[in-house]
């Protein structure tokens, strides 16, 4: 079943036209053939409903790392603080 472009991932009318330019311009250099309307509309769909779920996970991953990291810096500099008396 296929999803609603606008439930996977929200894009500007300015993001959606640059990213159908890059891709447009991909198949042009890449193998030589010009893609229509409808096919590049079709493959910025398919890359936002499959791979942006990916990226966007990634990139929370990294964020809780840091954040994980910066936790334990944190601890680290409150041990370094604290006065043994």
């Amino acid at each position: 079943m296929r999803r609603n472009l606008n439930e996977v991932i929200r894009l500007s009318d300015e993001q959606k036209k640059h990213l159908i330019s890059e891709i447009k311009a991909f198949y042009l250099d890449a193998r030589g053939e010009e893609i229509g309307i409808i096919e590049e509309q079709q493959l910025l769909d398919l890359f936002c409903e499959h791979l942006a779920p990916i990226i966007y996970n990634k990139a929370l991953d990294d964020a809780m790392y840091w954040i994980k990291e910066q936790a334990g810096n944190i601890e680290i500099d409150y041990c370094l603080l604290y006065k043994n008396i």
